[in-house]
C-alpha cells in the first residue's frame, strides 16, 4: 500500500502456500499512526475517492464493452486465454470452435470495489487479517460497490449474448457470499462452479490459470479483465521473478497484441506485487536528481 509504510510480507498474507507471489485477497492498509489516521490513506483517496481514477475506470470499461460488441461480430478461432503449456515467448490460445461467447473477469478491484473492508482496515490503522476478510467474503453483500461504469458495460456484453464470468481469488467456501456481493452490487447472477470460479476449486491454490482452463473448455472467451498481471496469466506471478523481467514479459510482442485487444487491466494503487520495489526498481538510477 502506498500512503503507509509499506509491509511487504502483507502481500503474501494467507497465501505462503500459493504458487506465485499473489494475494489471496485484496492486502488494506499496514498499520497507520494516529496522525495518518485523521484521513484515508493517499493511495485509498485516489483508488475509490477521486474523479480521476472513475473515469480511468469509466474508460476501461468503455473500451471493455465496444471491444467485446466488435469482436463478436467475426467469430474469432482462438479465445484470449493461453493455452495449456504455452508461454508469453511461445504463445498459443485455447480454440474457440462453436463454443458460445464469453467474457471473464477478476472481481475485486476489477467488478467491485471493497469499499467495507479497506475502510475498516484504514480507520483502525490495522495490517491484514484474513479472518477479517473471511467475514467481509461471507457477509459484505451491500457494502460493496459496484465500479464505475460497470454494471452498464456488463448490460451491453450479457446483450449481445456474451457470458460473463467472474474468476477471482475469493474463497470457494465463502462462494454464496460472493454471489450475494456481486448481484447486490447489481452487476446479475453469479453462479459458482458455472460463470463464478474461486480459489479451491482446483489445488493450485492463487494461480488461476487451471480456472481459465476449464472455462475456456466451456467457452470462447473474447477478452478478459483484471487489476493484476496474475489475472491474465500466471507467468507474470513466477515465484521470485525479478522486476525488470516482468516488466519485460509483460511489454513483449505477444503481450502487447492483447492489451486493450482482449486483455483490459484496471488502475490499482492500492495493493499489488509492485508494492515490493525498491528506489532502483522504481526511479532508474540515472534519473536521480538533487537540487543544488
Amino acid at each position: 500500500m502506498r500512503a503507509l509504510p509499506l509491509v511487504a510480507s502483507l502481500l503474501l498474507a494467507g497465501c505462503a502456500a500459493a504458487p506465485a507471489e499473489v494475494t489471496t485477497a485484496p492486502p488494506p492498509p499496514s498499520a497507520a499512526t494516529s496522525t495518518q489516521a485523521a484521513k484515508p490513506p493517499v493511495a485509498l483517496q485516489y483508488l475509490y475517492g477521486s474523479a480521476e481514477a472513475a473515469i480511468a475506470v469509466r474508460a476501461t470499461n468503455a473500451r471493455i464493452a465496444d471491444y467485446g460488441l466488435a469482436r463478436i461480430k467475426q467469430r474469432p478461432t482462438d479465445s484470449v486465454i493461453l493455452a495449456t503449456g504455452a508461454t508469453m515467448t511461445a504463445p498459443r490460445f485455447e480454440t474457440c470452435g462453436n463454443k458460445p461467447f464469453a467474457a471473464v473477469f477478476d472481481a475485486d478491484e476489477t467488478l467491485i470495489w471493497n469499499l467495507g473492508p479497506m475502510r475498516y482496515f484504514a480507520e483502525k490503522g490495522s495490517a491484514f487479517d484474513p479472518k477479517i476478510w473471511d467475514q467481509w467474503e461471507k457477509s459484505g453483500a451491500g457494502k460493496a460497490v459496484a465500479m464505475p461504469g460497470t454494471a452498464d458495460m456488463l448490460g451491453k456484453l450479457r446483450a449481445a449474448g456474451i457470458t460473463i464470468v467472474a474468476n477471482t481469488n475469493r474463497t470457494a467456501a465463502n462462494a454464496k457470499g460472493s454471489e450475494d456481493t456481486l448481484r447486490a452490487a447489481g452487476l446479475g447472477e453469479f453462479k459458482h462452479g458455472e460463470t463464478l470460479f474461486l480459489m479451491g476449486d482446483d489445488a493450485t491454490g492463487s494461480s488461476k490459470d487451471m480456472r481459465r482452463a476449464a472455462i475456456a473448455s466451456k467457452y470462447c472467451v473474447i477478452l478478459m479483465a483484471g487489476d493484476q498481471l496474475g489475472d491474465f496469466s500466471q507467468q507474470f506471478n513466477v515465484r521470485d521473478l525479478p522486476a525488470p523481467q516482468r516488466a519485460a514479459l509483460a511489454a513483449s510482442p505477444a503481450a502487447a497484441a492483447l492489451w486493450d485487444k482482449g486483455w483490459f487491466l484496471f488502475p490499482n494503487s492500492v495493493y499489488g506485487p509492485w508494492e515490493k520495489l525498491g528506489w532502483d526498481e522504481t526511479f532508474p538510477s540515472d534519473t536521480k536528481w538533487e537540487p543544488k
